[in-house]
Protein backbone atom coordinates (compact mmCIF):
# COMPACT_ATOMS: atom_id res chain seq x y z
CA UNK A 1 0.00 0.00 0.00
CA UNK A 2 1.41 3.39 -1.00
CA UNK A 3 1.67 6.03 1.71
CA UNK A 4 0.62 9.69 1.37
CA UNK A 5 1.43 12.70 3.54
CA UNK A 6 -0.85 15.73 3.33
CA UNK A 7 0.39 18.83 5.13
CA UNK A 8 -2.36 21.04 6.47
CA UNK A 9 -4.57 17.99 6.34
CA UNK A 10 -7.00 19.23 8.98
CA UNK A 11 -8.37 22.17 6.94
CA UNK A 12 -11.25 22.14 4.48
CA UNK A 13 -9.22 21.44 1.34
CA UNK A 14 -6.65 19.30 3.14
CA UNK A 15 -9.24 17.06 4.78
CA UNK A 16 -11.05 16.55 1.47
CA UNK A 17 -7.74 15.50 -0.10
CA UNK A 18 -7.02 13.12 2.77
CA UNK A 19 -10.38 11.41 2.43
CA UNK A 20 -10.13 11.17 -1.36
CA UNK A 21 -6.65 9.63 -1.31
CA UNK A 22 -7.70 7.19 1.39
CA UNK A 23 -10.71 6.22 -0.74
CA UNK A 24 -8.26 5.45 -3.55
CA UNK A 25 -6.44 3.00 -1.29
CA UNK A 26 -3.54 5.04 0.02
CA UNK A 27 -2.43 4.95 3.63
CA UNK A 28 -2.75 8.58 4.69
CA UNK A 29 -0.70 10.65 7.13
CA UNK A 30 -2.85 13.62 8.17
CA UNK A 31 -0.56 16.49 9.15
CA UNK A 32 -1.49 19.36 11.43
CA UNK A 33 0.37 21.89 13.53
CA UNK A 34 -1.95 23.54 16.04
CA UNK A 35 -5.11 21.63 15.19
CA UNK A 36 -4.39 18.07 16.31
CA UNK A 37 -8.00 17.43 17.28
CA UNK A 38 -9.22 18.35 13.79
CA UNK A 39 -6.58 16.09 12.22
CA UNK A 40 -7.63 13.24 14.50
CA UNK A 41 -11.24 13.77 13.42
CA UNK A 42 -10.18 13.43 9.76
CA UNK A 43 -8.14 10.30 10.50
CA UNK A 44 -11.04 8.77 12.43
CA UNK A 45 -13.42 9.46 9.53
CA UNK A 46 -11.04 7.60 7.24
CA UNK A 47 -10.68 4.70 9.65
CA UNK A 48 -14.45 4.39 10.08
CA UNK A 49 -14.78 4.22 6.29
CA UNK A 50 -12.33 1.31 6.20
CA UNK A 51 -9.24 3.25 5.19
CA UNK A 52 -5.81 3.67 6.74
CA UNK A 53 -4.76 6.90 8.46
CA UNK A 54 -2.51 8.28 11.19
CA UNK A 55 -1.86 11.81 12.47
CA UNK A 56 1.45 13.71 12.52
CA UNK A 57 1.81 17.09 14.23
CA UNK A 58 4.75 19.41 13.63
CA UNK A 59 5.57 22.94 12.51
CA UNK A 60 6.59 22.92 8.84
CA UNK A 61 8.56 26.16 9.37
CA UNK A 62 10.82 24.46 11.94
CA UNK A 63 13.35 22.46 9.92
CA UNK A 64 14.60 20.43 12.88
CA UNK A 65 11.12 19.58 14.13
CA UNK A 66 10.05 18.60 10.61
CA UNK A 67 13.13 16.41 10.20
CA UNK A 68 12.44 14.60 13.48
CA UNK A 69 8.81 13.99 12.62
CA UNK A 70 9.56 12.86 9.07
CA UNK A 71 12.30 10.50 10.26
CA UNK A 72 9.73 8.83 12.50
CA UNK A 73 7.17 8.68 9.68
CA UNK A 74 9.74 7.11 7.34
CA UNK A 75 10.38 4.28 9.79
CA UNK A 76 7.18 2.70 8.46
CA UNK A 77 8.30 3.09 4.84
CA UNK A 78 8.73 5.78 2.20
CA UNK A 79 6.13 8.42 1.42
CA UNK A 80 5.29 8.10 -2.27
CA UNK A 81 2.58 10.75 -2.48
CA UNK A 82 3.27 14.13 -0.91
CA UNK A 83 0.68 16.91 -0.95
CA UNK A 84 2.12 20.24 0.22
CA UNK A 85 -1.09 21.94 1.31
CA UNK A 86 -0.01 23.89 4.42
CA UNK A 87 -0.35 27.64 4.01
CA UNK A 88 -1.58 30.73 5.82
CA UNK A 89 -2.95 34.18 5.02
CA UNK A 90 -1.98 37.39 6.80
CA UNK A 91 -3.30 40.05 4.45
CA UNK A 92 -2.45 43.74 4.36
CA UNK A 93 -1.63 46.35 1.71
CA UNK A 94 2.12 46.18 1.20
CA UNK A 95 2.57 49.84 2.19
CA UNK A 96 1.32 48.90 5.66
CA UNK A 97 2.55 45.32 5.83
CA UNK A 98 4.79 44.41 8.76
CA UNK A 99 7.94 42.37 8.23
CA UNK A 100 6.57 39.55 10.40
CA UNK A 101 3.46 39.33 8.20
CA UNK A 102 5.67 38.89 5.16
CA UNK A 103 8.06 36.46 6.79
CA UNK A 104 5.59 34.06 8.39
CA UNK A 105 3.49 33.65 5.23
CA UNK A 106 6.65 32.97 3.19
CA UNK A 107 7.92 30.61 5.89
CA UNK A 108 4.84 28.37 5.96
CA UNK A 109 4.29 28.03 2.21
CA UNK A 110 7.77 28.26 0.75
CA UNK A 111 10.15 27.19 3.54
CA UNK A 112 7.60 24.57 4.57
CA UNK A 113 7.73 23.16 1.04
CA UNK A 114 11.49 22.66 1.37
CA UNK A 115 11.45 21.42 4.98
CA UNK A 116 8.93 18.69 4.17
CA UNK A 117 9.78 17.77 0.58
CA UNK A 118 13.57 17.57 0.77
CA UNK A 119 13.80 14.87 3.49
CA UNK A 120 11.27 12.69 1.65
CA UNK A 121 12.90 12.86 -1.78
CA UNK A 122 15.60 10.19 -1.60
CA UNK A 123 13.32 7.53 -0.06
CA UNK A 124 10.69 8.36 -2.69
CA UNK A 125 13.20 8.25 -5.53
CA UNK A 126 14.42 4.89 -4.22
CA UNK A 127 11.01 3.40 -5.01
CA UNK A 128 11.17 4.72 -8.61
CA UNK A 129 7.62 6.04 -8.24
CA UNK A 130 6.33 9.20 -6.64
CA UNK A 131 3.91 12.10 -6.80
CA UNK A 132 4.56 15.55 -5.37
CA UNK A 133 1.55 17.86 -5.56
CA UNK A 134 1.64 21.36 -4.14
CA UNK A 135 -1.42 23.50 -3.47
CA UNK A 136 -0.96 27.07 -4.64
CA UNK A 137 -3.57 29.75 -5.35
CA UNK A 138 -5.00 31.84 -8.13
CA UNK A 139 -3.39 34.76 -6.28
CA UNK A 140 -0.02 33.51 -7.53
CA UNK A 141 -1.27 33.66 -11.11
CA UNK A 142 -3.35 36.85 -11.12
CA UNK A 143 -2.25 38.70 -8.01
CA UNK A 144 -4.64 40.03 -5.39
CA UNK A 145 -4.85 43.24 -3.40
CA UNK A 146 -3.46 42.87 0.09
CA UNK A 147 -1.72 39.59 -0.70
CA UNK A 148 1.77 40.44 -1.92
CA UNK A 149 3.17 38.09 0.73
CA UNK A 150 0.76 35.24 -0.07
CA UNK A 151 1.05 35.66 -3.84
CA UNK A 152 4.85 35.76 -3.60
CA UNK A 153 4.96 32.62 -1.49
CA UNK A 154 2.63 30.68 -3.77
CA UNK A 155 4.29 31.92 -6.98
CA UNK A 156 7.63 30.76 -5.58
CA UNK A 157 6.16 27.27 -5.33
CA UNK A 158 5.48 27.33 -9.07
CA UNK A 159 9.14 27.89 -9.90
CA UNK A 160 10.34 25.43 -7.28
CA UNK A 161 7.98 22.73 -8.52
CA UNK A 162 8.91 23.19 -12.18
CA UNK A 163 12.61 22.95 -11.30
CA UNK A 164 12.10 19.90 -9.09
CA UNK A 165 10.04 18.26 -11.84
CA UNK A 166 13.09 18.41 -14.11
CA UNK A 167 15.36 16.96 -11.45
CA UNK A 168 13.25 13.87 -10.71
CA UNK A 169 11.56 13.21 -14.06
CA UNK A 170 13.83 10.27 -14.92
CA UNK A 171 13.14 8.63 -11.54
CA UNK A 172 9.43 8.02 -12.00
CA UNK A 173 8.44 11.00 -9.84
CA UNK A 174 6.06 13.70 -11.07
CA UNK A 175 5.78 17.20 -9.58
CA UNK A 176 2.75 19.39 -10.16
CA UNK A 177 0.92 22.39 -8.72
CA UNK A 178 -2.83 22.81 -8.20
CA UNK A 179 -3.93 26.45 -7.99
CA UNK A 180 -7.47 26.81 -6.59
CA UNK A 181 -9.57 29.92 -7.04
CA UNK A 182 -12.45 30.77 -4.69
CA UNK A 183 -13.26 27.58 -2.80
CA UNK A 184 -16.08 27.11 -0.30
CA UNK A 185 -14.81 27.62 3.25
CA UNK A 186 -15.55 29.67 6.32
CA UNK A 187 -12.93 32.23 5.28
CA UNK A 188 -14.32 32.46 1.73
CA UNK A 189 -17.81 33.05 3.10
CA UNK A 190 -16.50 35.93 5.20
CA UNK A 191 -14.46 37.43 2.35
CA UNK A 192 -16.66 36.94 -0.71
CA UNK A 193 -20.36 37.76 -0.78
CA UNK A 194 -22.46 35.83 -3.34
CA UNK A 195 -22.77 38.84 -5.65
CA UNK A 196 -19.00 39.32 -5.64
CA UNK A 197 -18.43 35.65 -6.50
CA UNK A 198 -20.88 35.97 -9.40
CA UNK A 199 -18.96 39.00 -10.66
CA UNK A 200 -15.50 37.43 -10.30
CA UNK A 201 -16.09 33.83 -11.37
CA UNK A 202 -17.39 33.05 -14.88
CA UNK A 203 -19.13 29.95 -13.51
CA UNK A 204 -20.77 32.24 -10.92
CA UNK A 205 -20.13 30.01 -7.94
CA UNK A 206 -17.38 29.02 -5.56
CA UNK A 207 -15.68 25.69 -6.07
CA UNK A 208 -15.82 22.91 -3.51
CA UNK A 209 -12.95 21.32 -1.59
CA UNK A 210 -14.01 18.02 -3.17
CA UNK A 211 -13.42 19.43 -6.66
CA UNK A 212 -9.85 20.29 -5.66
CA UNK A 213 -9.43 16.86 -4.08
CA UNK A 214 -10.59 15.10 -7.26
CA UNK A 215 -7.81 16.77 -9.27
CA UNK A 216 -5.20 16.01 -6.61
CA UNK A 217 -6.29 12.36 -6.54
CA UNK A 218 -5.96 12.13 -10.31
CA UNK A 219 -2.47 13.66 -10.23
CA UNK A 220 -1.54 11.19 -7.48
CA UNK A 221 -2.67 8.21 -9.56
CA UNK A 222 -1.03 5.97 -12.13
CA UNK A 223 -3.14 7.68 -14.80
CA UNK A 224 -1.18 10.93 -14.41
CA UNK A 225 2.25 9.40 -14.97
CA UNK A 226 3.07 11.62 -17.97
CA UNK A 227 1.95 14.91 -16.38
CA UNK A 228 4.71 16.83 -14.62
CA UNK A 229 5.91 20.39 -14.16
CA UNK A 230 2.39 21.78 -14.60
CA UNK A 231 0.38 24.45 -12.78
CA UNK A 232 -3.30 23.55 -13.07
CA UNK A 233 -6.05 25.93 -12.03
CA UNK A 234 -9.32 24.95 -10.33
CA UNK A 235 -11.07 28.28 -10.54
CA UNK A 236 -14.32 28.23 -12.50
CA UNK A 237 -12.77 29.96 -15.51
CA UNK A 238 -11.20 32.95 -13.73
CA UNK A 239 -8.00 32.77 -15.81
Amino acid sequence: MKRALITGGSGSIGSAICRELAKDGLSVVVHAHRHRTSAEDVANQILRAGGSAIVACFDVTDAEAAQRALTQILEAGPIQVLVNNAGIHDDAPMAGMRADQWNKVIAVSLCGFFNVTQPLLLPMIGTRWGRIITISSISAMLGNRGQTNYAAAKAGLHGASKSLALEVASRGVTVNVVAPGIIESRMAEQTFKPDKIEALVPMQRAGTPQEVAHLVAFLASERAGYISGQVIGVNGGMV
